[in-house]
């Protein structure tokens, strides 16, 4: 398949800058891939689409204040961070701009010195292996000098913290929020709870790979960034018990898809408790083991999530649904409206 069976025309306008007032009342486009409707309703409506004995899961990452502005020991150019991933004790995956300034043996200081990096590797696409030094507590550390890292297409400062994150994030580790979680509320939850469907907690913590942007024209040749994930022994129990019981799994999130198809992948349909990194790579003609409907956001032209969401509902299906989400004028992207796909 090529990058182009991917594309859209998106208007910039519909990219929303800023999370609505209240978590729930975003628009919600319900796809029924075996009638092939499109229902147009809001998010509190999900409810009305979930039945006892579902299972919702979710992907309880916290996002880190991963953004950090520092200056070279050397020379006092100013350099940008971005925390990717956490590789052993001090040592991380980061993105670095300007990164041809950045090579191995290099200083950073942050905070006048409250935290210094030094670079130790070289990875491509502007990709360091950075290892920090400080005084105390590095997560309190990082709370004093990091930045919510906002994506790169959201212009508008984000005047609470807590909307980039969402209500149930717990494991520290992500460097974007999952975004399709933003949308449920406390009270949601809890309605959902009472209807008598199963909630379970997953982990993956987002890093390059959810949003790398294909560079191939023929999209098998694209390699995905491996992402850190868990599931409990807990979940693995819950997931398997909805399975057996014949209730369906509907995950919230391509990076709660992911996580399960992977271990779904690796044990022949079935969910234990396990822990690794996956670069699974989903698009159409995948076979998909684990999930039966999806909760997620509207995604970027020929990015990889479309194509996983594609991989689902039917590229044709989906680019129709696109179509009509710009006609209506959905918003789009992380602070935008969102797609049940069942």
């Amino acid at each position: 398949m090529q990058i182009e069976d991917f594309d859209f025309e998106l208007p910039e306008e519909l990219i929303a800058q800023t999370p609505l007032k209240e978590r729930a009342s975003s628009r919600l486009m319900v796809l029924n891939r075996a009638e092939r409707t499109i229902t147009h309703r809001h998010f509190y409506d999900v409810l009305d689409y979930l039945r006892k004995g579902d299972c919702l899961v979710l992907n309880d990452t916290k996002v880190l204040p991963a953004r950090l502005y520092g200056v070279k020991a050397e020379t006092g150019a100013k350099v940008e961070v971005l925390l990717l991933s956490q590789l052993q004790e001090d040592d991380w995956e980061v993105l670095v701009k300007p990164a041809k300034k950045i090579k191995p043996g290099t200083k950073i200081y942050f905070g006048e010195g409250m935290l210094t990096a030094t670079c130790i590797e070289m990875k491509e696409h502007g990709g360091r292996i950075l290892r920090f030094e400080y005084d105390g507590i590095f997560y309190e550390v990082l709370d004093q000098l990091g930045e919510m890292p906002l994506p790169p297409y959201i212009k508008e400062q984000l005047d609470e913290k807590d909307r980039y994150q969402t209500v149930y994030a717990k494991e520290k580790g992500s460097a974007a929020a999952p975004t399709a979680g933003l949308h449920f509320t406390e009270e949601l939850l809890d309605q959902i709870k009472d209807k008598g469907i199963e909630i379970a907690f997953i982990t993956l913590h987002v890093g390059l790979g959810t949003f790398r942007p294909v560079n191939v024209e023929d999209i098998t040749e694209h390699e995905m960034h491996a992402e850190f994930y868990q599931m409990t022994e807990e979940t693995a129990n819950r997931l398997n018990k909805v399975k057996q019981q014949g209730g369906r799994i509907i995950s919230v999130g391509t990076t709660s898809t992911r996580t399960l198809e992977t271990i779904a992948r690796d044990t022949n349909g079935a969910f234990e408790a396990r822990n690794g990194w996956t670069d699974i790579f989903i698009y159409p003609s995948y076979q998909f083991r684990a999930i039966d409907g999806l909760i997620t956001n509207f995604h970027l032209p020929k990015s990889t999530l479309i194509m996983l969401v594609s991989a689902l509902a039917d590229r044709d299906f989906i680019l129709e649904a696109y179509q009509q989400a710009v006609e209506e004028r959905y918003r789009f992207f992380s602070f935008g409206d969102a797609m049940l796909i069942l």
